[in-house]
């Protein structure tokens, strides 16, 4: 996986890489899709949600460009995959999801894979986690029709925010950065993902 769909795809950073390498994907599957976990796209994990093809999550961790000291908001838990590789790319990693079912099967999963220090919430993730704030990085892994204000507030100056932007049925991931003139903004690869629901989001099912 790490060297045929990722490195070869474009993906430069090493610590991405490594960490990619470590997390046991399989782990955040149902039993019957595990044989599936590290195949080249995503995989249907319940309720609707979905857990992001490994190309994309190596992405957004990329455009988050992490050193190892920063405090992270994963947006959208789902299977917990992603916050499994944010934990490997830094020590402070908090994530939210609206479906208390998804929440209590990505927190056994993370303490499976020996993550337990990931912090999972239950909540509207499109409204962040503002006890838990401020962070350095958030990562999106549902669909916005623009920034969410919401989550641009909880960045620190210089922090970042990788959201897929667009419609429900295509989007772009692009990366926000805070700055003292405002937003500024990075436009990455097309992609594809579930809607985010809540508030700040396509709003409510």
């Amino acid at each position: 996986m790490v060297e045929r769909q990722l490195r070869q795809r474009g993906i430069r950073s090493e610590r991405v890489l490594e960490a990619m390498a470590r997390v046991p994907r399989e782990l955040f599957l149902p039993p019957d899709l595990r044989g599936y976990a590290y195949e080249d796209g995503a995989l249907p994990i319940g309720h609707g949600q979905t857990m992001s093809q490994p190309f994309v999550v190596a992405t957004i961790c990329e455009l988050l460009d992490l050193a190892g000291d920063e405090r992270v908001l994963d947006v959208g838990t789902g299977s917990g995959y992603q916050a499994a590789v944010l934990a490997e790319l830094t020590e402070d990693v908090v994530t939210i999801e609206r479906v208390p079912v998804l929440a209590e099967q990505a927190r056994r999963a993370l303490r499976e894979a020996g993550y337990p220090q990931v912090t999972v919430l239950v909540g509207d993730g499109s409204l962040g986690a503002p006890e838990q704030a401020p962070f350095d990085a958030i990562a999106v892994a549902a669909a916005a029709p623009a920034i969410p204000d919401a989550l641009y507030a909880q960045l620190v100056e210089g922090g970042r925010l990788v959201v897929p932007r667009g419609t429900r049925w295509g989007q772009e991931l692009v990366r926000v950065t805070r700055t003292e003139q405002g937003p500024v903004q990075h436009v990455s690869i097309p992609c594809r993902f579930v809607p985010l629901v809540g508030d700040e989001g396509f709003g409510h099912d």
